[in-house]
């Protein structure tokens, strides 16, 4: 068992005291594990255009539908690893958790590529959420494994809204 030395209490003492009197240390706002799901449908009260063109043109946006049908020839937990690419933050904070708990994730919505929405729908700032996307951002959902069945063509370049 490793001693504490007279310093080392000290330096315990104060932290303890400055917690006591300026309270627990919290996570600056605008933080990667502050930011939370939206639902798509948060996105269009401000990207009214690009959010009716996604609802209208976009798998994605009905992409539950899909795994839905395709449910009947799927075990359970073949059937829950679709809803890490057909619904929105599926295993993260905040995120899909099932199609009665969270209803407005249960697609590939805007949050899926452009990132949790809460602090740019907060704030108005551009730089609170992924604006700038690539090829790569669409790789975690798009890759080889998955889309071996047909020709993959990322909707950046087709615009996917």
């Amino acid at each position: 068992m490793s001693r504490t030395t007279g310093r080392g209490k000290a330096a315990w003492a104060l932290a303890f005291a400055t917690i006591l009197v300026w309270g627990w240390p919290v996570s600056q706002a605008g933080s990667e594990t502050d930011k939370t799901y939206v639902g798509s449908q948060a996105c269009g009260e401000c990207h009214e255009a690009e959010y009716e063109s996604f609802m209208t043109y976009s798998k994605k946006a009905h992409s539950y539908e899909s795994i839905k049908v395709m449910k009947k020839g799927l075990t359970e937990a073949e059937f829950v690893t679709c809803f890490e690419c057909h619904t929105t933050g599926h295993r993260k904070a905040g995120g899909f958790r099932s199609e009665h708990e969270t209803p407005e994730l249960k697609d590939a919505g805007c949050e899926v590529c452009h990132g949790p929405g809460s602090l740019h729908v907060e704030s108005q700032e551009p730089d609170d959420i992924n604006g700038d996307l690539t090829a790569k951002d669409c790789e975690t959902c798009h890759n080889s494994d998955r889309v071996a069945a047909f020709d993959y063509k990322p909707l950046i370049y087709g615009g996917a809204h």
